[in-house]
C-alpha cells in the first residue's frame, strides 16, 4: 500500500505505518497527490517568474539573511551558494543518530508540510524527500542541538545535506552507515541535488523532528495504556482484588471520561472472576490512575495530529485569490505545542509506570500479595531466588522517568544574539518522553510476565476458582511466548526480552480484544 500526502489529511497511523515496517518486515511507500503536486507547482511558478530577480522587494528568507541579517539582500548571483551556506551553517547537532523510525518520519511530515503549500520549496524537493524514503535512504542525524525555537535546524540541516549529497553528510543504506553520496549513488539516484531560492529555509524550518518524535511516542504511549490496563487485571486476579470499586455506579458519582472508560476496561477482562476479593490503592484506583493518563493521551493525540497537517516553516506564502500571492512572516515555526504535549505525556505515562511497579511489589511479597510464594518463587528456597530481581530492575526504569518526567517545555535559553529570545525546547520534550514511554512498555510487561508467573503458580490450588475471561485471553497470550517458572531461576532476561517483544507486538491485547470486545 501507498500512503499518499496532500498536507491535510495525514494521520499518526499514516506517518507509522512509513517510518516503520509491517508485519511483513517492508515499509509503505509514500507518495504526492496530484492536486497538491500540481499547486505546489503553480506557486512556485509564480515565485520564478515574479520575485526570483534582484529588483523584487526584500521578502524574508526568499532574497535576504535570516535572522538578525533579514534586512541584508542575497544577490541571484549568490542564491545557489545562500542556499548550500543555509544548510552548512546549521548543520550543528551532536550524539548519537536518530533512530531510523524517527528520520523517516521526519521526512514524511516535511514532505507533508510542503504539500499543503504554504512554504514555497520546488516539488523536486517533496520529491527528493518521497525518493529517500521509498529507496530506503536514511541520513545519519545527530539527536542532540535543537532547541525548537526557529524549528529544529540542527537536525533538519542534517538531513538536507543528506539529500543534497554534501560530502560532510552520511547515510545509513541497507544498514550500512556510508557517505551520503555513496548511499545515494548504490540507491539509484543522483547524488547531486542542487537547492533553490527558498528550498533550504523550507527544509530546515519547522519543528519536525520534535513532530516526528511525538508521534511516534504517542502511538506507542497509546498501546502501552491498553496494556497496562491488562497487566493491572491479571494482578488483580492473582491478589484476589476487589471488584465492586470498578462499579459504574462509583463512576457516575466522579463522572471523569478516562476514570469511566478504565473501570470499563477492567470489568470487561475481569468479566466472569471468582477470585476477587480484597483491595489496595494500586488495584482500586487504577482508573484514578490510569484514567488521566488516558485523557491525556487524547489531549496530545489532538494536538499532534494538528500539528501534522500544519505548516510550520517561516516565511508563509498565500494565494491572494487572482494568480499572485503574498509572503507573510510569522512564528510557526516554535515548538511550544509540541513541547507542552510531550511534557504532558511524559508526566502521565511515567505515573503510568510507577503505579504498575507498585503491583509488582506487592507480587513478590507475601504480606502484601495475600499469600502468593515470596517473590514468586518456585523450586527450592536459598537455592531459587525469583522474580524479586525483576522488580528491582522496574524500579530503576521508574526512578529514571521520575528524573526525566521533569517539564521542559518551562526551560528557555535565548540564542543566536538575542533573536530567539524564548525557546520550546520541544524536541528534548519529546525524546525525553519517548524514552519514558519505551521504559514504561518494560514496565507494564514485566507486570503481566510476573502477574502470569503468580496466576501459573497458584492454579493448581485455585483451578475451581476462575479467573476473568478476558484476563485467561491474555495469560493464554503470554504462555504462547513464555513458558511459567516452574522449576526455579533461569536465565530470566530471556523470558523479560520475550515478554517485552510480544506485548510490544500489540499481541496481548488482540488476544483480550477478540476474547472480550474492543478496550477503550
Amino acid at each position: 500500500m501507498t500512503v499518499t500526502i496532500d498536507g491535510a489529511k495525514l494521520t499518526i497511523d499514516g506517518v507509522v505505518r512509513v517510518a516503520r515496517p509491517g508485519a511483513n518486515g517492508r515499509y509503505e511507500k509514500a507518495a504526492l497527490s496530484p492536486k497538491a503536486r500540481e499547486r505546489i507547482a503553480a506557486t512556485r511558478a509564480f515565485i520564478d517568474k515574479e520575485w526570483m530577480n534582484d529588483d523584487a522587494p526584500l521578502m524574508y528568507s526568499f532574497n535576504t539573511g535570516v535572522g538578525l541579517f533579514k534586512d541584508q539582500r542575497v544577490l541571484m548571483s549568490d542564491m545557489a551558494a545562500y542556499q548550500t551556506k543555509s544548510i552548512y551553517a546549521h548543520a550543528t547537532g551532536i550524539g548519537e543518530p536518530l533512530d531510523e523510525d524517527i528520520v523517516r518520519a521526519t521526512m514524511l511530515l516535511r514532505a507533508n508540510a510542503f504539500a499543503s503549500n504554504y512554504s514555497g520549496p520546488r516539488v523536486e524537493v517533496v520529491d527528493r524527500l518521497l525518493d529517500f524514503l521509498n529507496k530506503g535512504l536514511i541520513p545519519v542525524i545527530p539527536a542532540k542541538g535543537s532547541v525548537g525555537a526557529s524549528g529544529d535546524l540542527a537536525p533538519l540541516a542534517h538531513m538536507s545535506g543528506a539529500l543534497c549529497g554534501f560530502p560532510e553528510a552520511e547515510i545509513i543504506y541497507k544498514g550500512k552507515r556510508m557517505p551520503a553520496r555513496d548511499a545515494i549513488k548504490k540507491a539509484g539516484l543522483e547524488p547531486d541535488f542542487t537547492l533553490h531560492a527558498k528550498d533550504a529555509s523550507a527544509l530546515i524550518n519547522g519543528s519536525t523532528v520534535s513532530l516526528a518524535i511525538a508521534v511516534l511516542a504517542i502511538y506507542d504511549a497509546k498501546r502501552i495504556r491498553k496494556a497496562a490496563d491488562i497487566g493491572m487485571c491479571l494482578s488483580l486476579e492473582a491478589m484476589r482484588g476487589e471488584l465492586a470499586a470498578f462499579d459504574p455506579r462509583v463512576h457516575k458519582a466522579r463522572p471523569h471520561e478516562g476514570q469511566r472508560k478504565i473501570a470499563s476496561n477492567i470489568r470487561k477482562i475481569t468479566e466472569g472472576s471468582k477470585r476477587c476479593s480484597q483491595d489496595v490503592y494500586s488495584l482500586r484506583c487504577t482508573p484514578q490512575v490510569h484514567g488521566p493518563a488516558l485523557e491525556a493521551l487524547d489531549y496530545a493525540t489532538k494536538i499532534i495530529s494538528t500539528e501534522i497537517n500544519s505548516a510550520t516553516d517561516n516565511p508563509l506564502i498565500f494565494e491572494n485569490g487572482d494568480g499572485t500571492y503574498v509572503v507573510i512572516s510569522g512564528g510557526h515555526f516554535h515548538g511550544q505545542y509540541v513541547a507542552q504535549a510531550m511534557d504532558l505525556v511524559a508526566i502521565a505515562i511515567a505515573d503510568l509506570g510507577s503505579i504498575s511497579e507498585r503491583r509488582l511489589a506487592r507480587l513478590i511479597d507475601p504480606t502484601m500479595s495475600y499469600g502468593l510464594p515470596r517473590n514468586l518463587l518456585a523450586g527450592k528456597k536459598g537455592l531459587n531466588t525469583g522474580f524479586a530481581t525483576v522488580q528491582c530492575s522496574m524500579s530503576a526504569l521508574v526512578m529514571e522517568n521520575r528524573t526525566l518526567s521533569m517539564p521542559g517545555s518551562v526551560d528557555s535559553i535565548p540564542g543566536k544574539s538575542n533573536a530567539e529570545d524564548h525557546v520550546s525546547n520541544s524536541t528534548w520534550c519529546a525524546r525525553k518522553a519517548r524514552t519514558i514511554v519505551a521504559n514504561v512498555e518494560y514496565i507494564v510487561a514485566m507486570e503481566i510476565l510476573m502477574a502470569g508467573q503468580a496466576l501459573s503458580l497458584i492454579e493448581p490450588i485455585a483451578k475451581d476458582h476462575p479467573i476473568g475471561k478476558g484476563s485467561a485471553a491474555a495469560l493464554a497470550s503470554l504462555r504462547s511466548v513464555v513458558d511459567p517458572a516452574l522449576d526455579g531461576d533461569r536465565w530470566y532476561a530471556t523470558e523479560m526480552n520475550l515478554a517485552h517483544q510480544h506485548v510490544r507486538s500489540g499481541a496481548v491485547i488482540e488476544a483480550v480484544e477478540a476474547s472480550v470486545g474492543k478496550l477503550d
